[in-house]
């Protein structure tokens, strides 16, 4: 193998094991989780992962039989999770004080979300091949999108979680 191909598995080999943890951990998440909306929401997050992980399995395949990514591979649906409770729902509120594991499972999300964003949009800016180019900046939107909807959720509920729980800091 040549070394930009060698480099470029490499990168979608570690874009796919960080796939992989994330769905392992949206499905723990979703098994623990007991908001309805969130255990449903936790469990078609680890089901996108799963999606990407098995995306980038695929361009792996393809740059080691071909040397180019396969544009003919497609990304699956993508999970709308828009406004201000996008994660879980209202009834949350209701035992706030007691959602430990909902508001830990949020900033774990944040920053896997986070840490993958940032990971595709440097793989993208390093590789001088447009098509993985743009397939790095399609998965960073995509997780972008995911950290905007945690990060939207955990604000929403930060301020009532803090006082509740008897550590707000005010």
């Amino acid at each position: 193998m040549n070394e930009a191909k060698d480099r470029r598995i490499g990168v979608l080999y570690e874009a796919m094991k960080a796939e992989f943890e994330g769905h392992h951990f949206y499905t723990m998440a979703a098994k623990a989780c007991e908001d309805p909306k969130g255990k449903e929401t936790f469990a078609r997050l680890a089901a996108e992962e799963l999606d990407h992980y098995e995306y980038l399995k695929g361009q792996i395949e393809a740059i080691r039989e071909t040397g180019n990514v396969d544009g003919s591979l497609k990304l699956g649906a993508r999970l709308d999770l828009v406004g201000a409770s996008p994660i879980f729902s209202d009834s949350i509120r209701g035992r706030i004080a007691d959602a430990h594991f909902e508001m830990t499972a949020l900033a774990v999300g944040v920053q896997l979300e986070k840490d993958a964003e940032a990971y595709y949009r440097g793989a993208a800016d390093k590789e001088d091949d447009p098509t993985l180019g743009a397939v790095y900046r399609e998965l960073a939107e995509w997780e972008a999108g995911h950290y905007r909807a945690l990060l939207a959720q955990q604000d929403n509920l930060k301020e009532e979680y803090w006082a509740g729980s008897g550590f707000a800091p005010f």
